[in-house]
């Protein structure tokens, strides 16, 4: 079984509405077992462009795991808030 992983660039919109956000997310998390691997902003682009400023990336199971986890009542609770705290891309991706 590969694991997944879940990788949002982007931009903050409202520092406030961010930090609300952030603070949410891990009880989305836990139910998947889920793992926060690193959040981080960017410092350089070597190649092409990268029109966002920050990133995160989440380790799951499988991808069957990562997309019950987006689709899940309590993530999808939390758009309405993402959408007003930042503009994001979010990816999946199987290792």
């Amino acid at each position: 079984m590969s694991q997944a992983y879940v990788v949002g660039h982007i931009t903050v919109k409202d520092a406030d509405k961010w930090q609300q956000y952030q603070a949410r997310v891990p009880a989305t998390l836990a139910p998947w077992g889920a793992e926060l691997v690193f959040r981080g902003q960017n410092v350089a682009v070597f190649s092409g462009q990268m029109p966002h400023t920050d990133i995160v990336v989440i380790r799951f199971a499988d991808v069957a795991t990562a997309e019950q986890w987006f689709r899940s009542d309590a993530y999808q609770a939390l758009l309405p808030l993402r959408a007003q705290a930042a503009d994001m891309v979010l990816t999946s991706y199987q290792a």
